[in-house]
C-alpha cells in the first residue's frame, strides 16, 4: 500500500500540543512533508528550543506515522520558531526582537538579577537567541555578574551601540557606561530617556527573548518599560517569606494596571542542602511562591535552592549553569528557563486574548 502525504498529516492531527491542546498540523507545526517508497520525513517546527516536551512531541509524533500501514521509517527533523509575543498594539516594536521579558520582583534582595541572569544563560544553553538588559541604573551588577566589564563600543555605520557578549548572551547595562564607583543621580525623566536608548540605541540584532532586568520596586523604570515597548510579559522573583511576598503581590498589581501579563513566579532561596548531611533546610518557609501563583492563577516556573556556589559564580562572573551544570541549583535554573519559555510560546499562540492578566481583586 502506497503512502501518500494526506495520511501522514492525517496521523499527525491525532498529536495534541499539551499546553495549547489543538493539533499539531492546525498549529503548523510540521512543515514539509516528503514520502518516498514507505520512507517519510518532514519538519516539526516547535514554538522554542526550549521545549520542556521536545522528546515526548518527538516519540508521539514517530508513533503516529509508523502506525501507517506501508510506513517503513520515519525522519523528524526538529526545529524551533519562536512566535512574536503580543505585547500591546499600541507600542513600538524593537526591530529583531521577538519577545521582551521583564524580570521583576517588587523589593531588593530576593536574588532577582542572579535569576535574571542564570534564566537567560540557560535559554541560550538550550539553542535561544538571547539578550539580557540591565535596567537597575542605580545598582547595576549584570557586567559582574557575567564576567565582562568591557566597555562597550559604537557602531558608526548604524549610529548604534554594540552590546557585550558572554556564554552566548548579549547584553547591556548602566554599569558599562558609568563605570566604578560614581552614583547614578538621577530623577525619572533621566530615567525614562536611559531605558529608551537602551532599548533603540543598542544593536541587539534577531533576538527571541530579551530579558530586562528591573530594579526593585514598582517605579519610573518598570513604568517607562510598559510605556515604550510591548512587553510580552514579565516574571515575579520572590523568597518564601511573607516579607517578600506583600512586595510581589504590589508589583503583580503594577503589572495588572499597565496591563502586562504575568507569565510565572520563581521561588528563589527555597531551600538549602547541608552539604554535610544532605538534610533540606527551609530557612525562610516553605510554599510562598507556590502559594501566590496558585492564588493568582499563573504559573509556578520553579523554586531555586540557596548554594555557595550560585554566590560564588555570581562574585567570579561564572553563572552557575556554567560553572556547576549538573548542580541542583543549575538544573533548578534551567527547568525554570524551559518553563519560562513554555508560558512565552503560549502567550504568543493563544488566539484572542492571551495571558491571563492578574486577578487583583482576590
Amino acid at each position: 500500500m502506497s503512502v501518500t502525504k494526506e495520511a501522514v498529516l492525517e496521523a499527525l492531527r491525532s498529536v495534541k500540543d499539551p499546553d495549547l491542546h489543538r493539533d499539531i498540523v492546525s498549529l503548523n507545526m510540521i512543515r514539509d512533508v516528503a514520502v518516498c517508497d514507505g520512507n517519510v520525513g518532514f519538519r516539526f517546527v516547535l514554538t522554542t528550543p526550549a521545549c520542556p516536551l521536545k522528546q515526548q512531541m518527538e516519540e508521539e509524533a514517530r508513533k503516529a506515522v509508523m502506525a501507517i500501514p506501508g510506513v517503513q521509517s520515519v525522519n523528524i527533523k526538529m526545529e524551533a520558531e519562536v512566535p512574536k509575543g503580543r505585547g500591546m498594539v499600541d507600542r513600538q516594536q524593537i526591530a529583531g526582537i521577538r519577545n521582551v521579558i521583564a524580570i521583576s520582583s517588587g523589593k531588593g534582595g530576593v536574588g532577582k538579577t542572579t535569576v535574571a541572569v542564570n534564566l537567560a544563560v540557560a535559554l541560550a544553553q538550550l539553542g535561544a537567541r538571547v539578550g539580557l538588559l540591565d535596567t537597575d541604573v542605580y545598582g547595576p551588577n549584570v557586567p559582574l555578574m557575567m564576567g565582562n566589564i568591557s566597555e562597550p563600543k559604537i557602531r558608526p555605520d548604524i549610529k548604534k551601540i554594540a552590546p557585550l557578549e558572554a556564554y552566548g548572551v548579549k547584553f547591556m547595562s548602566m554599569g558599562l557606561i558609568n563605570r566604578g564607583d560614581t552614583p547614578v543621580i538621577w530623577r525619572g525623566p533621566m530615567l525614562h530617556g536611559a531605558v529608551q536608548q537602551f532599548l533603540n540605541d543598542v544593536d541587539w540584532g534577531e533576538l527571541d527573548y530579551l530579558i530586562v532586568d528591573m530594579p526593585p520596586g514598582t517605579g519610573d523604570v518598570q513604568l517607562s518599560l510598559a510605556q515604550l515597548v510591548p512587553v510580552a510579559g514579565a516574571v515575579l522573583v520572590t523568597t518564601p517569606q511573607e516579607v517578600s511576598l506583600m512586595d510581589v503581590r504590589k508589583a503583580a498589581n503594577m503589572f495588572a494596571q499597565v496591563k502586562v501579563p504575568v507569565l510565572g513566579i520563581i521561588e528563589n532561596m527555597s531551600y538549602f542542602i547541608c552539604p554535610n548531611c544532605d538534610a533540606r533546610h527551609e530557612l525562610f518557609g516553605h510554599g510562598g511562591g507556590r502559594r501566590l501563583a496558585e492564588r493568582f492563577q499563573t504559573a509556578f516556573l520553579g523554586e531555586i535552592p540557596m548554594g555557595m556556589e550560585v554566590r560564588e559564580g555570581g562574585d567570579r562572573g561564572v553563572p552557575i549553569v556554567v560553572s556547576a551544570p549538573d548542580s541542583v541549583q543549575a538544573k533548578a535554573f534551567r527547568s525554570a528557563a524551559e518553563n519560562l519559555a513554555q508560558q512565552v510560546s503560549i502567550a504568543a499562540m493563544r488566539s484572542g486574548a492571551g495571558v491571563p492578566v492578574f486577578n487583583i481583586n482576590v
